[in-house]
């Protein structure tokens, strides 16, 4: 409290003041090192240094990914405190999920104070969202964790999320895997490899993803819909922990292209 009272009175002398006064309204507090902040608001296609930095946001967005996961387990963790495993990382992926960060980056005004070349078209692609975990990531480096998480909790999740309803709401993984291929010029197929009978004679049928001729996850149900949900969930959380995977679909995407074009 005593830092952010000697932070307002030096504000007017700051070559960044107004950041310092835009970054208050949306944390809630003054930063200390404004210049994590300045770089998690920079995107690499930003030919301006206007924040005072020239590096762009992505390590901190990588840092930011791993400390909101952190941060909104905690969080969900101590919300439901007689739920499974298995529910409590549910009600965790559609809070992190990249379509949720996008809105929340959009509702605490992200978008006004964020450095992006004015020749990318796709601020409602995806920048934001990893801009907020850039911002996350800063916070972490500049405050630490428990100041972090109050950000998390109270300004975000408490003013813009509904955590029960969220909990309950089903989420269309096979629809957001195919959205995911399509916008990317993939090819993607499910097939269901198997289909047995348990000895409670209920049905479990087995689906695979394949992307790109490259076999992916496998997803088991009691029905082919649910096998393929399981499938395509599955899928998209390889493909979002994994850099390496990501790139290896992506090559033999232009490996195909290079052959038809030869052809």
């Amino acid at each position: 409290m005593i830092y952010d009272l000697l932070s307002i009175v030096k504000l007017p002398f700051l070559k960044n003041r107004e950041l310092y006064f835009s970054l208050h309204r949306l944390l809630g507090f003054y930063p200390r090192n404004i210049n994590y902040y300045a770089q998690a608001l920079r995107h690499k296609s930003s030919l301006t240094d206007y924040y005072g930095v020239n590096d762009d946001n992505e390590r901190l967005e990588f840092l930011g990914d791993a400390v909101l996961d952190a941060i909104v387990g905690d969080i969900v963790f101590c919300h439901f405190r007689n739920k499974s495993e298995g529910f409590l990382t549910e009600v965790r992926s559609k809070i992190v999920q990249r379509e949720t960060l996008n809105k929340i980056a959009f509702r605490i005004g992200l978008d006004k104070i964020f450095m992006s070349s004015p020749h990318v078209s796709s601020l409602n692609n995806n920048m934001l969202g990893n801009a907020f975990e850039a911002i996350v990531g800063a916070i972490y480096l500049d405050r630490g964790y428990e100041l972090c998480k109050f950000f998390i909790d109270k300004r975000v999740i408490q003013r813009f999320i509904d955590i029960d309803k969220l909990a309950y709401t089903e989420v269309n993984f096979t629809s957001k895997l195919i959205e995911w291929c399509q916008k990317r010029h993939l090819n993607v197929s499910f097939e269901v490899l198997d289909h047995h009978l348990e000895h409670n004679s209920e049905q479990i049928f087995a689906t695979q993803v394949s992307i790109e001729g490259v076999k992916c996850r496998i997803g088991t149900g009691s029905s082919k819909k649910e096998s393929r949900q399981a499938a395509a969930k599955n899928t998209l959380v390889q493909l979002k922990k994994s850099s390496e995977f990501k790139k290896m679909i992506l090559s033999h995407r232009d490996l195909s292209t290079v052959s038809s074009d030869a052809t």
